[in-house]
């Protein structure tokens, strides 16, 4: 692995997207723990994508305006969800309960989720890798397992320290509903924005 792959990765991740901004804002809402399971989950969205561009399957998408469109409908559907859910939140920060395990798959699959549903993630792999993939190696699929699954754990591991980062803010959110309510509605218009952002997005 080369350097430039290492701090164009690092890049890629520390910019603020529509995985960074689910972790935070899990993170300042509902804990480290949940943070985690979301970062998690984030992560392992990355993985069909990453697949997929590897076998080539990501042509269909470069190809196939209707497949293209069908996926990008989808992940703005969903986008457009996680904006409607986050405004109608109460502003209440919420402490573990019973059911907790249960929350933090929902956390997580739905971190997978955001990312699954992203058509441009596999177009982003299938240019990014083979940049970084030696001419004369005879082993480029393994190759590119192997720098995809480097970015995956760095992805992991930055969106952690955000989830981290967001949670700190907790205890002093924690005596405000008021100001929970207008940062769930912060998160809210964040993530409609993001949805605009993937309509208006071309192949």
């Amino acid at each position: 692995m080369s350097m430039e792959f290492f701090i164009t990765s690092l890049i890629v991740v520390l910019l603020p997207g529509t995985g960074v901004i689910y972790t935070v804002s899990i993170g300042l809402l509902r804990g480290i723990k949940a943070s985690i399971f979301a970062a998690l989950g984030c992560t392992m969205g990355i993985l069909p994508s990453m697949i997929a561009s590897i076998l080539g399957l990501a042509a269909i998408f470069n190809t196939s305006a209707v497949v293209f469109q069908s996926v990008k409908f989808i992940g703005v559907t969903y986008l457009l969800y996680l904006a409607w859910s986050m405004w109608k939140e109460d502003g209440e920060i919420k402490l573990q309960n019973k059911d907790e395990n249960l929350n933090l798959l929902k956390i997580s699959f739905k971190g997978f989720l955001i990312n699954i549903l992203n058509p441009k993630l596999t177009l982003f792999f299938l240019a990014f890798l083979p940049q970084f993939i030696p001419t004369q190696t005879k082993t480029p699929i393994v190759d590119m397992l192997l720098l995809g699954g480097f970015f995956m754990v760095l992805t992991l591991f930055i969106f952690i320290i955000y989830g981290v980062f967001a949670n700190s803010m907790r205890g002093y959110l924690a005596k405000s509903t008021k100001k929970i309510n207008k940062i769930q509605k912060t998160f809210a218009i964040l993530f409609a924005l993001l949805a605009a952002k993937l309509a208006l997005a071309e192949r």
